[in-house]
């Protein structure tokens, strides 16, 4: 080699990382253009099976001229719901529908083409300024919004919606209508896995060993060699990104433990809690609530996606949540995410402050309005009917056929399909099905491929490609 050319190396150093780098962006980008490519040809060769269905079911309920059962309420109310593009909000528009309200749905300005916004059971739709981005925007439209229509009561099911901004001391909508929504140091303990943690624990319940953190170093000094199992990070503000990683730590080397934790954001603005992981069966619920008891409870098995939904009796944490909600004051939703361990011991991981999708059980349930409506809470907090079926997304059980490799996975997965009901689609309301999956997707397929970004999945329940 000759000195020239060695000069000509050591002057430039990180060429190769420059190298590394551009091969990297170059990867990303082709894996966007065809991730995003091939999702849209898969859901434009389901498109025509799809139509047909919708087709069918418009022509069947024309024929038979049939309808939702509409009950004529006394005093009809308008009920403003915040997250369309959602299948837990199209599940409350359609339950106050049926119970002779107008039921009205919010979202974001990305999410202008919700699909539900096409059910009958929608009144009207609007979207609204991103508060994050534009929080006085948000304000002075969710306002406006209430009066042009006279708006009885604010439901958040998205969490955009929930949260108390920096600067915020009361809901906006306090002045306008009754809301479904904690006050502001509420919703924060709530939101805080670490705080949660802390208020369970000073009323005797029981809940994983849990550290705040605002550093790497903090979790590369902790000593794990005392404890008896393994721990998990988790972020405490949302993180669609990671919230389903649920590394164990240490790793195997203290290298790669190194590696991961360093990988992770973590900052005094963003903490992170370091949660015991207690091995057990997992179990999600949601409670609408009001003075300390629940006027609305469903309960299922759960894992860290989520997306089949049973009801199941379990007392013990029933009475977990019932003994935390007496605590919790004023109107709200509260949805726990909880393990049983293998001793029967219930372990609360998690609160969020929101509407759980585990509500669509309550498809063919007649009391929902009136559980979120009445001032008071009836003796015992209202379940899915012993007739519920299972609820489940077609579109994501399609996705899993990837997964069967087996005559008996493949029994399971029909099984699943028969014995269930699909969360979405209703023969007498069938728009939603159609516009959702071929309408409010491919258009954030389409913006994903222009931008050329990549996402991790396609959750349907909520509408989102999670990036």
């Amino acid at each position: 080699m000759s000195t020239e050319t060695l000069l000509l190396k050591q002057a430039d150093p990180t060429s190769p990382t420059k190298t590394v780098t551009a091969v990297r962006n170059l990867q990303t980008v082709i894996w966007a253009i065809l991730q995003n490519f091939g999702v849209l040809a898969l859901l434009t060769i389901a498109l025509p099976f799809n139509l047909a269905i919708v087709l069918g079911s418009l022509l069947w309920s024309r024929l038979r001229r049939s309808s939702p059962s509409i009950i004529a309420a006394e005093q009809p109310k308008s009920i403003l719901i915040a997250g369309g593009r959602m299948t837990k909000a199209l599940q409350l528009a359609r339950s106050f529908h049926a119970a002779g309200h107008r039921a009205i749905l919010i979202d974001t300005e990305k999410f202008w083409h919700s699909g539900n916004q096409y059910s009958n059971a929608v009144a009207a739709f609007y979207t609204v300024p991103d508060p994050a981005k534009d929080l006085q925007g948000y304000i002075n439209a969710l306002q406006a919004i209430a009066r042009r229509e006279k708006i009885d009561l604010f439901i958040p099911v998205a969490i955009f919606s929930v949260l108390y901004y920096d600067g915020m001391t009361e809901h906006p909508l306090a002045d306008y209508c009754e809301v479904c929504h904690f006050d502001a140091e509420t919703i924060r303990m709530l939101d805080d896995k670490f705080a949660f943690a802390e208020q369970a624990r000073s009323l005797s319940l029981t809940v994983p060993k849990s550290y705040r953190i605002t550093s790497p170093e903090q979790v590369l000094n902790f000593d794990f060699s005392k404890e008896k199992r393994k721990y998990i990070l988790k972020s405490i503000p949302y993180d669609s990104k990671h919230r389903l990683d649920l590394t164990k730590l240490p790793c195997e080397t203290s290298e790669a433990t190194a590696t991961f934790v360093n990988g992770l954001p973590i900052s005094e603005a963003k903490p992170w809690i370091l949660q015991e992981f207690i091995p057990g069966q997992e179990y999600c619920t949601h409670s609408t609530v009001r003075d300390g008891r629940s006027t609305l409870y469903c309960c299922c098995k759960s894992s860290a996606f989520q997306v089949n939904y049973q009801q199941v009796d379990k007392p013990e944490i029933a009475a977990w949540i019932e003994r935390f909600l007496s605590a919790v004051p004023g109107y709200g939703q509260a949805s726990f995410d909880l393990i049983q361990a293998q001793d029967g011991t219930v372990y609360a991981i998690e609160c969020n402050p929101r509407t759980h999708s585990a509500l669509t059980m309550f498809y063919n349930h007649p009391g929902v309005a009136n559980a979120y409506l009445n001032s008071e809470a009836p003796p015992e907090p209202l379940e899915p009917l012993t007739n519920s079926k299972p609820t489940y997304w077609l579109y994501h059980e399609l996705w899993r056929l990837n997964e069967v490799r087996s005559l008996q996975q493949l029994q399971r997965w029909l099984t699943n399909i028969w014995q269930g009901k699909e969360a979405i689609f209703m023969v007498n309301d069938p728009l939603p099905f159609l516009m959702v999956h071929h309408w409010q997707i491919p258009l954030l397929l389409l913006d994903s491929l222009r931008q050329l970004r990549s996402w991790i999945r396609i959750d349907f329940n909520i509408g989102e490609l999670i990036e």
